[in-house]
């Protein structure tokens, strides 16, 4: 919980606090000591904390206008912690309290999202790229006016204000109900820490770390990160090839990063493929007719990357397709996988 918000749990707490005591004990020390009707009491402890200088139900005794005095003096001590509880209302305070709130009981009932550690311009970027998947994703950073802008400029952002070294902090943006946790904080120390925490909370979530210097890339691995990005060095390499082979990398970049449907490239998993086409070769699944997507390459079982594959190739359930086409014909080639009538 950041520091905002413990301040304004804790003055919640405490004026409301103040305040039903000051009404509580008013009503019952009237009823008691003068024999007041209940709603005279009430009637006498709201015009006496609130000074308002209205008539008294009936002339107290010596003993009511000492409880009186007592309950005055009470009430001017506490009136600093009720004047800030109405301007933590009035001010927009209690909105963003309430935001937060919002935003912290969506983090618990949400599944197999990405944790973005860092929303540097880095950061910002994996979170707009994630966005147009449609794909979950939770914010941890340090930063918190970081957070504030951000959240600003999205209200649906999910955040959450800390050091995500901190396994507390990553267990609040749910890490073992994660599917995968990207660490781009702008220290290689910081992303080691954050991949070798995260590694120990789940074993089985997957890890992609920026890194500054090249030597950083084994430690982050030994770490547990599955992937290690170095935005210099691909900066540098798509900078050459722009030189050398400009066509390809707009090519390349437009069916990657455009975000229209004219053109798609997904990857597609075989674990769901129908039990009659498994160990079939890849001239049976016939994809170029039923949808017009193009199978350009396949991660077998072993890890190993087989590109343009023939059409002798035999297909497990352990594979892996790279498809090429538009997005509609990707979602019917995909569906067309597990239904044994399409093909």
């Amino acid at each position: 919980m950041s520091s905002f918000q413990e301040q304004s749990s804790r003055t919640i707490r405490v004026g409301v606090l103040l305040l039903l005591t000051m009404i509580l004990g008013g009503t019952l020390g009237f009823n008691i000591i003068e024999r007041l009707r209940w709603i005279d009491s009430f009637y006498m402890t709201i015009i006496t904390i609130s000074t308002v200088g209205f008539g008294e139900v009936k002339p107290l005794s010596d003993g009511g206008k000492i409880f009186a005095s007592f309950l005055i003096f009470f009430s001017l001590g506490s009136i600093a912690y009720v004047g800030y509880l109405a301007r933590f209302f009035f001010d927009g305070d209690f909105l963003k309290y309430y935001r937060r709130y919002r935003v912290e009981k969506r983090i618990q009932r949400i599944f197999n999202h990405v944790i973005i550690c860092g929303y540097g311009r880095t950061g910002l970027q994996v979170g707009h790229e994630l966005k147009g998947h449609n794909t979950p994703f939770v914010v941890i950073d340090n930063d918190e006016n970081v957070l504030l802008n951000a959240s600003s400029d999205d209200n649906e952002l999910m955040y959450i204000y800390g050091d995500a070294t901190n396994e507390e902090i990553l267990h609040k943006a749910g890490i073992t109900r994660a599917a995968a946790l990207i660490a781009v904080t702008p220290g290689d120390a910081d992303n080691t820490f954050v991949v070798l925490t995260a590694r120990s909370l789940n074993p089985k979530i997957k890890i992609i770390s920026r890194a500054n210097d090249p030597h950083s890339e084994v430690k982050l691995k030994r770490a547990g990160a599955n992937n290690v990005i170095m935005p210099e060095l691909i900066g540098g390499q798509r900078m050459a090839k722009l030189i050398t082979q400009p066509d390809v990398v707009e090519f390349i970049e437009y069916i990657l990063l455009q975000e229209s449907t004219e053109v798609s490239f997904e990857e597609i998993p075989c674990r769901s493929l129908a039990q009659c086409f498994s160990g079939k070769p890849l001239s049976h699944f016939k994809q170029r007719e039923i949808s017009g997507a193009n199978i350009i390459g396949i991660r077998n079982r072993k890890g190993k990357y087989i590109f343009n594959p023939g059409s002798d190739y035999i297909v497990t359930a352990e594979d892996q397709f790279f498809v090429l086409g538009s997005t509609e014909q990707i979602n019917m080639f995909r569906k067309a996988l597990e239904d044994t009538d399409e093909f």
